[in-house]
């Protein structure tokens, strides 16, 4: 079991979520309809659905709100193991139970609270920022001070910062809970962390703060100098790699959005990247003397 920062509060993982569960049911249901040579179009026109909706279910984009759906679709696909069926059904009642960041979404862009579902139950993730630090890593002071200047540019109200301040935090405790905490492997371009940020208290708490979480034995970071020759990614990204044989994603930011895919081709792009940058930047312990020097600038 990964070892935990010395003070810092353990906190228990949380179960599989909603989110893991939809995608799970939705790969079985795939499954079975490709089994029997069905088409969405064809067991959309059979039940009555609609074969969009169809689709969103399969890849866990929705929910299917009706026990009495899935019941006609493991009929329709002649799934008569009462084993099997009751495994399914149970996966459903699962996935229709409330995520815990719930009281969050009216504040996340668009497709967020899909990722934010997945990533409660990631395995691995490994990411790239080329701007600012990396979310998961961010102190309370730095991220508040990012919304805060963003905040009359935005149109936004001190709730909406609140409350992405709060998110945030507890999006965090993916890498500090005591039971199978999320391996994190994060790559920052110079820049990220040399951007003055809420001023010199906040730097050094920041840099201080990287550098107590880089202790725990599930988090990595490396920082891709300025002088590297080499390929870097103009977005920030991350890939997903999930237990139980679930597809991987990668998720790359976009204005107001954030893309969210399994596409095996894209999927791969964003490894390749990730890997390119990851030997062409400072090992770990380089980044840790980098970040001392930075914070000793600030005082």
């Amino acid at each position: 079991m990964p070892q935990q920062a010395s003070g810092r509060h353990q906190h228990v993982a949380a179960r599989r979520g909603p989110t893991f569960r939809r995608r799970e049911l939705g790969k079985e249901l795939r499954k079975l309809r490709e089994k029997k040579n069905l088409t969405l179009q064809e067991v959309a026109s059979r039940l009555g659905f609609s074969h969009t909706k169809l689709a969103r279910v399969e890849t866990g984009a929705n929910d299917l709100p009706r026990v009495g759906d899935l019941e006609d679709l493991l009929s329709l696909y002649e799934l008569d193991s009462r084993e099997d069926r009751e495994t399914l059904l149970k996966l459903h009642r699962e996935s229709l139970s409330k995520d815990p960041w719930t009281p969050y979404r009216h504040v996340m862009p668009s497709k967020m609270p899909t990722y934010r579902g997945l990533e409660q139950d990631a395995k691995v993730m490994r990411a790239f920022q080329p701007s600012f630090v990396f979310g998961l890593l961010q102190t309370e002071a730095y991220a508040r001070s990012l919304f805060l200047v963003a905040k009359p540019v935005d149109e936004t109200t001190t709730e909406y910062v609140e409350y992405n301040v709060r998110l945030r935090l507890e999006r965090k405790e993916l890498i500090t809970r005591s039971e199978s905490p999320l391996e994190l492997r994060v790559i920052m371009d110079e820049a990220a962390v040399r951007r003055v940020v809420g001023g010199p208290e906040v730097m050094r708490g920041q840099y201080e703060e990287i550098m107590e979480l880089t202790r725990l034995d599930n988090v990595s970071v490396q920082i891709l100098p300025h002088e590297v020759v080499g390929y870097r990614s103009e977005s920030n990204f991350a890939v997903l790699d999930f237990p139980d044989g679930l597809d991987p994603i990668v998720q790359v930011d976009m204005p107001n959005t954030i893309s969210v895919t399994d596409e095996w081709r894209e999927v791969q792009k964003g490894v390749r990247r990730f890997d390119a940058m990851r030997e062409s930047a400072m090992a770990p312990t380089g980044t840790a003397g980098l970040l001392q020097a930075l914070a000793r600038e600030w005082k």
